[in-house]
């Protein structure tokens, strides 16, 4: 049985604690937040507001927010235990060097309330020791995970990525519920190419996927689309991503 503690609160907080809670080879020990009133989710469990009260674990994970690892770190009482972070961008060497140090970073989009499957999130994880990475990796497949051996300086390249196909992506679709809504158009009507687009990337690269006027070079219905366009941020982002589309297919005009 791998004992854990969990440091923090929020959503990854909460999100593994339920999953870990549904194995048999992964006990919550205890939670750890500052604040009281955000425990009352891990009501199954011993919670403390106080660093000092921490009790024994095999695996201490961190997940706060990235400006907040190092502190935490740093304020754990002892010496020589394993703590890993959750996060995406931070280094593992934020993590302080008294202890045994490791990452622990699922690559998906959380929000509160919205149940998630760890059998479709990848699992990233780094450590500085073998058997500690060994143990992570028995963590990741007990909840059902695909695990990566992934650096931290992969791991960064990795999170901007992923704020390109899920932040801006989702602001995009923002921006396009903005445009419905406006001509009296339901937005629901593009749900099936939201959805086939992200198939495609199932059998084919994004480069090969790429369809639309700015690869064609159809400078008529881009001139049209801009014109259509009320918003002059909209039609910055609008001519921005058709440059860039123009200039990776080789239309360095548009």
């Amino acid at each position: 049985m791998v004992t854990v503690v969990i440091l923090g609160a929020g959503n990854i907080a909460q999100h593994f604690y339920t999953v870990f809670q549904n194995t048999e080879s992964i006990q919550v020990v205890q939670v750890y937040n500052r604040s009281e009133k955000a425990l009352q989710y891990f009501n199954a469990v011993h919670t403390t507001t106080n660093l000092k009260d921490i009790v024994e674990a095999a695996v201490y994970i961190i997940a706060v927010a990235d400006d907040a690892i190092a502190s935490i770190s740093n304020k754990i009482p002892f010496t020589d235990r394993f703590v890993v972070h959750t996060s995406g961008s931070a280094s593992m060497h934020v993590l302080h060097k008294k202890n045994r140090r490791g990452v622990f970073y699922p690559l998906q989009t959380f929000t509160k309330g919205t149940q998630v499957d760890f059998a479709t999130i990848p699992l990233c994880l780094e450590a500085a020791d073998k058997t500690d990475f060994k143990l992570l990796h028995s963590m990741a497949a007990a909840i059902g995970s695909t695990s990566y051996r992934i650096s931290s300086e992969q791991r960064r390249a990795l999170h901007v990525s992923a704020v390109f196909v899920n932040n801006f992506s989702n602001h995009l679709y923002r921006i396009a519920h903005e445009i419905c809504e406006a001509n009296n158009v339901p937005f629901k009507i593009l749900n099936p190419l939201i959805q086939e687009t992200a198939n495609k990337l199932n059998t084919l690269t994004p480069y090969m996927a790429q369809t639309g006027p700015a690869k064609r070079g159809d400078e008529k219905t881009i001139n049209d689309h801009i014109a259509k366009l009320e918003k002059d941020i909209h039609k910055e982002i609008y001519t921005l991503l058709t440059q860039s589309i123009g200039k990776t297919y080789g239309r360095e005009e548009l």
